[in-house]
């Protein structure tokens, strides 16, 4: 009787794992994990949105690591790279026109704001939450593009 009581508890305790997201289990952070841009639910103003974007957020020591690839509205191919700490310092970052360096600050379990630079001067701020379940990230963007052009952009990412 009591081996099918443990038997039931592992049982319990496996399914209520599996009903997590994978990364947040994995490193205790809702925001981690490979995420796909659901270019239906977002807006982009002014435009155009960009056909596709894969985003993958891990941990890098205390900080993160963001890994970016996608294909912008014209058929290019994208990619950003960044490396940084949670500690608002800038961090470099390469591949986009719109900002050269990023600071990061974890604001919650499931949440994030950026600030973008380009040239040391702030040209975007972003806001990051992961749904209760787990399954979704709004980004909420807000600055000046590459063009000088004053954007508001709200991605939608579906966890992959």
């Amino acid at each position: 009787m009591r081996s099918l009581k443990v038997t039931l508890a592992v049982c319990a305790f496996a399914a209520a794992l599996t009903a997590m997201p994978g990364a947040a289990i994995a490193q205790g952070y809702a925001l981690f994990g490979t995420w796909v841009l659901n270019v239906a639910k977002s807006k982009y103003d002014p435009g155009p949105a960009p056909k596709a974007n894969t985003v993958t957020y891990e941990a890098s020591g205390a900080g993160i690591k963001v890994s970016s690839m996608g294909t912008d509205a014209e058929g290019k191919p994208t990619g950003v790279s960044i490396t940084g700490s949670f500690d608002g310092k800038d961090s470099p970052a390469t591949g986009s026109p719109d900002y050269d360096a990023v600071a990061f600050k974890k604001t919650g379990a499931s949440t994030m704001e950026t600030t973008r630079m380009k040239g040391g001067k702030v040209v975007q701020n972003a806001k990051y939450v992961v749904s209760a379940d787990g399954k979704t990230l709004t980004i909420t963007a807000t600055g000046t593009n590459a063009k000088g052009q004053k954007i508001h952009n709200v991605s939608v990412f579906d966890r992959k």
